[in-house]
């Protein structure tokens, strides 16, 4: 028995289709009987799935698979929606009906009418259509939608039940100025032949396909379609190797990565790209990066036309990574915050000052433009920093290969300021703890019967643990502590403590300061 003689509200091509069920999206993987219950259910797989409830298993018979083993569930059809058209959508959402203005004309008045047949006829002319979290199916029927919409250049279709690509073609082929399309946590069937729908996207610049669970090696599948694209946003996919995109996406100037659990060395492979001028890689595990064609303090034939690179919150410890990013031609904007590049004297202000000395391009770090006197200050203090290493080195006679790999920019530094002088070195200390320890003296103005404590701690230490030592002591939620300090120097003036994750260093606390304990 077919399935439209099962259930009239099921369609015929039911499995593959995109429901909406209780606020969250599904993709119908099965229709039929569960025995031995009665009735028609659909097998779906949520794109949550912390909404399933199983693998698609019941009473022994698998009806269908999911990739997560808890991520299906049996529904009955009432309770989804396989969503409406494309138009019928629009004028759900920007205007009545015309079937429901047409059905009212005798009980609304001509003013009324005439207004609503003027904002029919609007339609024509918006710019941008945003049907983000609408239930959109399809394009509806052929050629409604260029005579509806025809100068539509931004199209936001994020979160609809569209399910294949094909689909999303026979809208955008009719909307013929289209340049900007929004995709994100869709799931879309690739389509089989992607360069027959090369004249559904020959407009198209910018698209954003963010948790679309794709693959690069799918996305290159479907770039043929896309020959004028320029951006590209494919963030929270299942992206882990990059293969190289020969032919395809040379147009493209803007690439975001993040948030994908990239394999190190394939991010190379993004180096055909000879015209990305912004790539965004943050969160995606960086630790390493190894431009091989030069060596330390040339530059490299890779990314040239590269300006901003994004590596926020990755794992790179090793200022070796700067080094070999100081290759990059074009570099200009640069943003590496919350990763674990520190300094010998752990101060987070040299470490600032070494990216800006070793990037010699650098325009702006970390959203922040580098201004003449900082990086003038930012160089000198380098050369104070490693003077004594490059003198043991062999100095202005002969440095070793060994202080030049580490150091790439030193000899340009000092082609730039001079060699520095004995005096003028910054000779380091030995990082023994005796010579981190601060006395710190922890007082409580709003609690007049409680004792000063006197701790002497690190001053490498994050106020973090500060706190959490304050907690065993006070047994007050290290949460709701508030801190702040006062120095001798500055008399009664305070300064308040207000992030977690930087040190008493950063901070400028000496030895004697007080530090101020407050809570709600």
């Amino acid at each position: 028995m077919g399935v439209d003689q099962m259930d009239p509200e099921v369609p015929a091509d039911a499995v593959g289709r995109r429901v909406s069920c209780g606020g969250e999206r599904a993709t119908v993987r099965y229709v039929g009987f569960v025995p031995p219950t009665t009735g028609l259910w659909l097998g779906v797989e949520w794109d949550n799935p912390e909404r399933g409830k199983h693998d698609g298993s019941h009473g022994g018979v698998q009806y269908f698979t999911c990739r997560h083993p808890q991520g299906g569930s049996f529904v009955r059809p009432a309770k989804v929606s396989f969503g409406v058209d494309f138009l019928t959508t629009v004028r759900q959402v920007y205007e009545m009906n015309t079937e429901q203005v047409q059905s009212e004309e005798t009980s609304i008045s001509s003013t009324e009418l005439k207004w609503w047949r003027i904002k029919e006829r609007s339609l024509d002319s918006l710019p941008s259509v945003l049907l983000s979290r609408c239930e959109v199916n399809g394009p509806g029927a052929d050629g409604e939608i260029r005579r509806t919409t025809p100068n539509v250049k931004w199209l936001d279709l994020s979160r609809t039940l569209l399910s294949c690509w094909e689909d999303v073609a026979a809208i955008t082929q009719q909307l013929d100025s289209l340049e900007g399309l929004q995709l994100s946590y869709n799931r879309l069937s690739l389509p089989s032949d992607p360069s027959a729908h090369f004249q559904a996207f020959r407009c198209l610049k910018v698209l954003s396909l963010i948790s679309c669970n794709l693959t690069w090696t799918q996305i290159l599948q479907c770039a043929p379609m896309w020959p004028q694209l320029e951006d590209l946003c494919v963030e929270e996919n299942n992206i882990t190797e990059l293969q190289r995109p020969v032919g395809l996406l040379q147009s493209l100037r803007s690439l975001s990565l993040a948030n994908n659990p990239l394999l190190q060395p394939s991010v190379l492979s993004l180096s055909a790209l000879n015209r990305l001028e912004n790539l965004n890689l943050s969160r995606t595990g960086l630790s390493h990066i190894h431009f091989d064609d030069a060596p330390p303090g040339s530059q490299t034939s890779m990314f040239p036309a590269l300006k901003y690179l994004n590596l926020d919150q990755n794992n790179i410890t090793e200022w070796c990574v700067v080094d070999e990013l100081a290759k990059l031609p074009s570099l200009v904007k640069f943003s590496c915050r919350e990763n674990r590049l520190v300094s010998s004297d752990g101060n987070p202000k040299t470490a600032t000052q070494m990216l800006i000395a070793k990037l010699g391009q650098l325009i702006i770090l970390n959203s922040c433009e580098i201004h003449p006197e900082e990086r003038r200050g930012a160089e000198l203090d380098y050369i104070k920093m490693f003077g004594e290493e490059w003198l043991k080195a062999g100095g202005p006679s002969q440095t070793s290969s060994q202080f030049t790999s580490q150091h790439p920019r030193y000899q340009i530094l000092i082609d730039k300021y001079g060699a520095p002088e004995e005096g003028e070195l910054r000779k380091p200390k030995p990082f023994a703890l005796k010579n981190q320890l601060l006395k710190i003296t922890f007082v409580f103005p709003d609690d007049a019967d409680r004792k000063t404590i006197v701790k002497n701690l690190p001053d490498s230490m994050v106020v973090q643990k500060v706190k959490g030592l304050l907690h065993r002591l006070l047994k007050v939620p290290a949460p709701d502590l508030r801190l702040s300090y006062t120095s001798p120097k500055t008399g009664q003036t305070e300064f308040e403590m207000d992030s977690d994750l930087q040190t008493l260093q950063f901070y400028s606390i000496e030895d004697g300061d007080q530090v101020l304990v407050r809570w709600s």
